[in-house]
């Protein structure tokens, strides 16, 4: 096994160790100065590299590329085909190669180079080292042709003197191997000294006695030869000069020193002082410095030696990274014939004074300096392999690489100096079509040092962009029975791509036979006459193709409305329109909607109404089709209204049709709550000052003898509670402590409660007053009496504590006054009360007996006899009831019946409260049919009917019968109309009235179904409509 097979070995070996998917090493061994065309190696025999997929099992072409730098001048060329490394016409010359380096034999000189072998899937990085071998191409030679020794004449036999030694750029046997003295003369001999470095020093040694006297000069010739075969040799005169005696030679305290500089000393720094002694005096003591001849010019340009004193100094700047290491030979001459010899090794110390080098060799080629890719190229396509590197040593050397900016390119560390450039993403032409970003190498030194590289990357368009419409839905509108072939629009479309790509052509999709597409412009024409009764509007796609390879295309959507003509007729909804409203629905009130559609569009579609036989009793809008009422609706009077309705459009010529319309009038909610506790407006309930919050101080109980929505209640306080001492519950009624009262909170508490009823239209309602005396104990009741009818004179929107001083705090005195001139008061106005009703009984019991009829049912007088004997075991409240008054209709030639207007001044609670959890007055009036259970029973009930009336300027209508609340005396707002008047309207039924007499009280007519009353208290009776016994507790 030859040498070259040894290294191949060794390189194969190697290479098992990498990892073969992305890097593998060989070694090659060859001599220098080969010819063109010798055959290196073999990569894919060496690395047994196969040709076959494993994945597809398909043999594939392997491309073996060189990478090499940009103007380099390539030592090897690799055979793309066949991976062949052969030389090229490039001379390898070893010494030049390794110029400035010292190789002995056991060193190697050689360089290296990457292949890559593509394509992606068989990607491979190979890295090759070649080792060079030398060949004896150089001859030795002395350092000067001719070589001067001085001798001393007194010079022993066998004493020896240093030749300067010859050089050899050639290593191993090819360097200095023999010296040989020609032309001795027997005086003198050649000996070879060979130090431990292995150089050969040439010394000469005196054979025989000298004598300057008889001799002073000899001239012989000195042979060196090398090793190499075929072997080379130089020669070089000798001349020896005999000089006088000096006996005594200087001596070095050290033979052999090493120094250390840094590379960055200036010019001028002293190296190391060298001291050498001489025994002699005088002139004979007089040392003298200078380099050896062994010394290189080289060394002798970088350091100066003072010959007096024997000082190395700094004379040019040093380089490290050009030589590291220099070897000085200082001789100490005194003048004799034997200088001392000292040997000074300087080290020069790195420093940070090299920028990192970038080696940037393409695996793709460049077109003058810039790669060009295709933007449908993989992720992790190579690009280049980088090489980095550093002079310097240790910290200072190590080298960091990455790109500057951020680009989809990445680096890939393959060695510790050496990086792939690869995309990291995939790439687009339409977004980037160019790439410039510099590759940045960056030492670790301090400070540091970084170098750059350019890199351009052109892409190359792929088609990858499909064609975009301009509008995704394109509308369009074309009149009916259109022209065939009529413009429509040209559809648009653009394409990001370039060249062919970039060319696109169009196409109708399926739903399209009405129309007709220009492939190239994009022209869209009518191609049949449109008809929009048949088909108002046309969706179809149209599809935009580019000529790329494959070809992309994309759609949008054509939305054409077709325009209409005037021919339909509008169209009721139906041909006879049928509506309830109820009979105390005010005039222009809503009482329906007639709906009527055209088929055509636009202004021929815009429809008016109009009433053709109606004798202006409805108004109709001609436009929204809102029946308003011009009357007011009795549905005693009459029950239903009929009329035709017309219907043209806005066409020409306008087209009409009709219909009939029937309004029926219904009953409504008329029946006001009824309180059946607190059992009078004067009665109390004492709190106690130890009472907690929560706990229930007092109730309100009322009843409605509505059904359904109409007689659900909610009790809520409007007045009174300024400080939030108490709550009701708006359900039960209880009214209970919010927080726990303080000695400030003793006294009289007046609470207005109004309870109302969520009945259609208008919820009806009735005020309670509620009092509750705040206080430990209530000893004086007559004094919280007295207290109470004062209150009377406070309206109900003040609290009772807002005069001057309260009423507890009265002299005892004038509350005994106040008490009596309220009794007879009391008295008075009850006389007066009994008075007028005994004047109207005759007038009410005759009225009563006429209105009775199929509607309105009185019960007889058996019903009311079984009714009595099934409730004699009832228990009678301990409260006193209310005192329901029927007040028949009034008649317009009576003036005695004639409505008061008056107010009552009530809180914004009371007036602006929306009542219950139903707003009846928003339900549209034909909602109700007559066949409602609830609105039969109101058909049919014989029961008084009650509700308020206190708005002053609604009109009141005389043909209707009212029916009005009023409670006992004790439980009635006392001070007559003028209290009464001040009621707000807008919390009352205004379908409704009430009637107050001139003296301030109530005026009743007509019999009352009453039932008395006596309680267990007072021995009080009242009396009480038998209706409302059904809801009294047993």
């Amino acid at each position: 096994m030859d040498l070259r097979d040894f290294y191949l070995l060794a390189a194969l070996i190697a290479c098992l160790r990498l990892d073969s998917a992305i890097a593998q090493e060989l070694i090659y061994t060859i001599r220098e100065e080969l010819p063109e065309n010798v055959p290196i190696g073999n990569i894919p025999k060496d690395l047994n590299i196969s040709h076959i997929n494993a994945a597809t099992g398909t043999s594939a072409s392997l491309v073996y590329r060189l990478v090499s730098k940009a103007g380099d001048a390539p030592l090897v060329k690799v055979s793309s085909t066949t991976g062949e490394i052969f030389t090229t016409s490039n001379r390898i010359d070893r010494e030049k190669l390794c110029a400035g380096a010292s190789y002995a034999e056991e060193n190697e000189c050689f360089f290296e180079l990457e292949v890559v072998i593509l394509p992606n899937d068989f990607f491979r990085l190979i890295k090759i080292k070649i080792i060079v071998k030398d060949t004896n191409d150089n001859a030795p030679m002395f350092p000067s042709p001719v070589i001067n020794i001085s001798i001393p004449e007194n010079t022993l036999i066998n004493s020896r003197f240093p030749i300067p030694s010859a050089t050899d750029p050639d290593t191993g046997f090819n360097g200095v191997q023999h010296y040989e003295l020609l032309n001795g003369q027997s005086v003198f001999g050649l000996d070879i000294v060979e130090t431990p470095e292995g150089e050969k020093w040439p010394q000469l040694i005196v054979q025989q006695n000298l004598d300057r006297e008889q001799k002073d000069t000899y001239v012989m010739k000195i042979k060196v030869e090398d090793g190499g075969t075929p072997q080379k040799s130089s020669t070089a005169i000798l001349q020896v000069t005999v000089s006088d005696v000096n006996d005594n030679r200087p001596v070095f305290k050290e033979s052999q020193i090493e120094v250390h500089i840094p590379e960055n000393a200036p010019v001028g720094t002293s190296v190391i002082q060298l001291h050498a002694t001489d025994a002699d005096i005088g002139s004979n003591a007089e040392i003298r410095y200078i380099f050896g001849a062994q010394v290189a010019p080289a060394t002798k340009r970088f350091f100066a030696l003072n010959n007096t004193t024997g000082l190395i100094t700094v004379q040019r700047s040093l380089d490290r990274e050009e030589t590291a290491i220099h070897k000085v030979t200082v001789l100490a001459s005194d003048g004799s014939s034997t200088p001392a010899r000292a040997t000074v090794t300087i080290n020069v110390t790195d420093v940070n004074d090299n920028p990192p080098n970038i080696d940037l060799r393409y695996i793709i080629s460049p077109i003058n300096g810039t790669v060009y890719l295709s933007e449908k190229d993989p992720v992790n396509t190579k690009i280049a392999l980088i090489t980095v590197s550093d002079k310097d040593t240790d910290v200072n050397g190590k080298v960091i690489c990455f790109i500057e900016r951020e680009v989809p390119f990445h680096l890939k560390a393959v060695y510790d100096n050496q990086y792939l450039l690869e995309t990291s993403s995939l790439l687009d032409y339409e977004g980037t079509k160019e790439f410039s970003f510099k590759i940045v190498a960056s030492d670790s030194g301090k400070p540091s040092l970084n170098q750059t590289a350019l890199v351009r990357v052109k892409l190359e368009d792929e088609n990858d962009n499909p064609p975009i419409f301009s509008q995704p839905v394109i509308e369009l509108s074309v009149s009916e029975n259109n022209r065939r072939g009529l413009y429509l629009t040209t559809i648009s479309a653009t394409d990001e791509d370039s060249g062919k790509n970039a060319d696109i052509v169009y196409q109708l999709g399926p739903n399209a036979s009405f129309f007709d597409l220009d492939r190239k412009t994009g022209v869209l024409t009518a191609s049949r006459v449109f008809d929009r009764e048949e088909q108002e509007r046309f969706i179809f796609t149209v599809t935009a193709r580019d000529n790329g390879t494959p070809p992309l295309q994309s759609q949008a959507a054509v939305i054409v409305t077709v325009l209409d003509e005037n021919d339909n007729s509008p169209k009721f909804t139906h041909n006879h329109f049928q509506f309830f409203v109820s009979e105390n629905l005010p005039k222009y009130s809503t009482v329906g909607v007639i709906t009527v559609t055209d088929a055509d569009a636009g202004e021929n579609k815009a429809v008016t109404l109009s009433i053709l036989n109606d004798n202006e009793n409805f108004v109709l809008d001609p436009f929204s089709g809102v029946i308003k009422s011009n009357v007011s609706f009795d549905r005693e009077q009459q029950s239903s209204y009929t009329f035709d309705v017309k219907a043209i459009d806005g066409g020409q010529p306008p087209r009409s049709s009709t219909a009939k319309v029937t309004i029926n009038v219904m009953d409504v909610n008329d029946n006001s709550p009824v309180v059946i506790y607190p059992p009078s407006n004067t009665s109390f309930k004492l709190v106690p000052l130890s009472a907690i919050p929560g706990s229930v101080v007092a109730e309100v109980f009322a009843v409605d003898i509505d059904t359904g929505m109409n007689a659900e209640l909610k009790y809520t306080i409007v007045s009174g509670n300024n400080k939030g001492l108490f709550r009701i519950d708006p359900v039960t009624g209880n009214i209970t402590l919010e927080e726990k009262p303080t000695p400030n909170d003793v006294g009289l508490h007046r609470l207005v409660v109004n309870i109302s009823d969520l009945g259609y239209p208008k919820s009806l309602h009735t005020l309670v007053l509620v009092f509750l005396y705040v206080n430990d104990t209530a000893g004086n009741a007559s004094y919280i009496y007295d207290l109470i009818r004062r209150t009377m004179e406070t309206p109900l929107d003040r609290n009772i504590g807002d005069g001057s001083q309260p009423y507890q705090n009265e002299d005892y005195l004038t509350i005994m006054i106040a008490i009596v001139a309220g009794a007879m008061v009391v008295i008075v106005v009850i006389f007066v009360t009994v008075l007028v009703r005994c004047r109207h009984a005759s007038r009410f019991k005759a009225a009563q007996r006429s209105k009775q009829g199929a509607e309105w049912m009185s019960p007889n007088q058996e019903n009311k006899q079984n009714k009595k004997k099934k409730r004699k075991k009832r228990k009678s409240p301990k409260s006193s009831l209310l005192n329901f008054v029927t007040i028949e209709e009034s008649k317009p030639d009576d003036a005695v019946h004639e409505p008061i207007n008056g107010t009552i001044s009530l809180p914004a609670e009371l007036e602006e409260q929306s009542i219950g959890r139903f707003d009846w007055g928003t339900a549209p009036p034909t909602t109700f049919k007559p066949n409602s259970p609830d609105l039969a029973k109101h058909y049919k009930s014989a029961s008084p009917q009650s509700a308020f009336h206190l708005k002053p300027d609604t009109p009141v209508s005389v043909k209707k019968h009212h029916v009005i609340q009023e409670l006992p005396l004790d439980n009635t707002f006392v001070g007559g109309c003028d209290t009464l008047s001040k009621r707000s309207s807008t919390s009352s039924d205004h379908f409704s009235a009430s009637e107050c007499s001139s003296q301030g009280g109530f005026k009743t007519k007509g019999p009352l179904h009453t039932r008395q009353w006596v309680t267990g208290q007072k021995n009080e009776t009242y009396e009480v409509d038998e209706k409302l016994l059904a809801f009294l507790p047993t």
